[in-house]
């Protein structure tokens, strides 16, 4: 698989409700950036993270999915529902870097749209 192959894959996975899943396609020391919130260091901190937050699976809406050298960049929309079983909607722009055919890195600029 390529990396944008891989990026498909991994987000199939969350939103079948395995996170599991998708952590396979990371490496043990994978980063997330959420711009202007947090930062999130190796594979536990992610599933503690999707554990939180991810209540029930989030469904994508990848509109547009770029891949080039070691990073593919996803844009579009996520619907995550918050404590209170409220679905938010989001609109987003990751940029993911690969490392040996894992999601090594990924900074994420996140804007809350309802």
């Amino acid at each position: 698989m390529n990396n944008k192959q891989i990026l498909q894959a991994a987000n199939n996975a969350v939103m079948q409700g395995d996170n599991e899943g998708f952590l396979a396609f990371c490496t043990d020391d994978v980063v997330w950036t959420f711009v202007g919130d947090q930062t999130l260091r190796g594979k536990e901190a992610v599933r503690q993270y999707m554990a939180e937050t991810y209540l029930e699976p989030p469904q994508f809406d990848v509109e547009n999915m770029i891949e080039g050298g070691v990073y593919v960049t996803a844009i579009g929309k996520i619907d995550l529902k918050d404590a209170d079983g409220n679905l938010v909607n989001y609109s987003y722009c990751d940029v993911w870097r690969f490392e040996d055919g894992k999601m090594a890195e990924l900074t994420a600029f996140v804007i809350q749209i309802s």
